[in-house]
């Protein structure tokens, strides 16, 4: 699935990151992207893996706590065209979009290869459960747990949702809660999570059992993903894909009024 670098593109290298509105991308393929992934867990260090897409950056203009929480990511993938062409705007092309629900394969694969650990958190009601029997019987990887708690709008949750993760030992949590919610939920439970790594990954779940379905790779690949789901939820999406998020273009705008080189950061 990964994608070659362009010859003579500018190089952004490993310790820097892309600057695109209050977010930070890191600039990997997504080959490279799995093999950071494995890094976080043979490290034994921990730490939040996010897949900002376009919503992501819109609700980051607003929230200092969703900000403060990217910040203290040791990951920020692309997921989304629009993230990777405004990339190309701004003189530092990412090299691919690297999605959360196309992670969700190639690291059960390394999972069951490796022998990590897997807890299944978030999406509704009994999908984590079909994820995990899916996940055994396809890949054989070894699902620790699987939980639906409610989480606030913050990220807080259950004391007894973290303490069950912890006694579960797993190399990796996948948290399927949505923007912001995972993302805050990881940032505030990151240090009772370690060594465990944390992952979000949106509606990944719904999409891998099926419980959702996905727009065809075609209109993926054409940046025309948020049209799909928009037709299927319109009710409960119109506002964020029709109100909020064309000021993605403002952040856009206000990094193309930055020198090239200030739209760069150290990790």
């Amino acid at each position: 699935m990964a994608s070659q670098r362009s010859i003579g593109q500018p190089a952004i290298t490993r310790n820097q990151r892309l600057r695109l509105g209050h977010l930070c991308l890191d600039p990997l393929t997504f080959a490279e992207a799995l093999d950071e992934i494995e890094r976080l867990i043979t490290e034994g260090q921990g730490g939040a893996v996010f897949t900002p897409n376009v919503d992501h950056v819109v609700k980051a203009e607003r929230d200092a706590n969703l900000r403060q929480a990217y910040q203290a990511a040791g990951l920020c993938l692309a997921d989304g065209k629009p993230l990777v062409w405004a990339s190309r705007l701004l003189g530092w092309p990412l090299p691919e979009k690297v999605s959360g629900a196309d992670l969700i394969v190639p690291l059960a694969e390394r999972a069951a290869a490796r022998g990590w650990r897997v807890y299944l958190l978030g999406a509704g009601p009994g999908v984590a459960e079909k994820a995990a029997t899916l996940l055994h019987q396809r890949y054989r990887i070894d699902v620790v747990g699987t939980d639906a708690p409610i989480v606030q709008a913050d990220g807080t949750s259950p004391d007894d949702v973290v303490a069950r993760i912890r006694a579960a030992q797993p190399h990796l949590v996948l948290v399927a809660l949505g923007a912001p919610k995972q993302e805050l939920f990881i940032h505030r439970a990151s240090e009772d999570l370690r060594p465990a790594v944390a992952l979000g990954i949106g509606a990944a779940l719904d999409f891998f059992t099926g419980t959702v379905k996905r727009a065809p790779q075609w209109m993926s690949e054409a940046g025309m993903e948020w049209l799909y789901r928009l037709g299927q939820e319109p009710r409960r999406l119109w506002r964020r894909y029709l109100i909020d998020d064309p000021l993605f273009l403002a952040a856009l705008y206000r990094g193309l009024r930055m020198p090239k080189e200030q739209r760069l950061v150290s990790r």
